[in-house]
């Protein structure tokens, strides 16, 4: 059951805004440009980013990456050694994969939103629910890693 939950938030999130709208707003831009591949290595990059993330979300954190559904134990597993926000970061590479890809200047600007927006929401939702549901274990781990700035070498802890 959990698993179902899992993939439908997966599907539900980050497949709508990483996967399926870059494509769709990139449909509308009319300064759009040729293909360029080189974009397929962001893309390839932040899928691995996203996935990676999501296991660890429901191995490690025994819960999804949904708001409504979130994990059950702290994750500080894997990428989340180096920065504690690889989920969004992936998400944002995905989608500057799209705009490389695509050639799009909107999808550039999508790009800029998505992280001003994924920053909001972190500082003022995520941070603090945090921060309450793991005490000093969030406290610790969020002055050992970098938000959105990732280390050089993993966290041990």
């Amino acid at each position: 059951m959990m698993f179902l939950r899992a993939l439908l938030a997966f599907l539900l999130l980050p497949g709508f805004a990483a996967v399926l709208a870059p494509p769709l707003i990139a449909s509308f831009d009319p300064s759009r440009g040729q293909l360029w591949m080189p974009g397929l290595a962001l893309l390839f990059a932040g899928a691995v980013v996203l996935l990676w993330c999501v296991r660890d979300f429901y191995v490690s954190g025994k819960g999804t990456l949904a708001p409504w559904d979130p994990p059950k134990n702290l994750v500080v597993v894997g990428l989340y050694r180096f920065v504690r926000n690889p989920m969004y970061v992936g998400v944002l590479l995905l989608v500057a994969g799209w705009s490389v890809t695509l050639s799009s200047p909107v999808l550039i600007i999508y790009t800029v939103i998505l992280a001003a927006a994924f920053h909001v929401r972190v500082v003022s939702w995520e941070e603090p629910w945090l921060a309450s549901e793991f005490g000093e274990a969030w406290k610790e781990y969020s002055s050992d890693v970098s938000r959105w700035l990732p280390r050089m070498r993993p966290r041990k802890k």
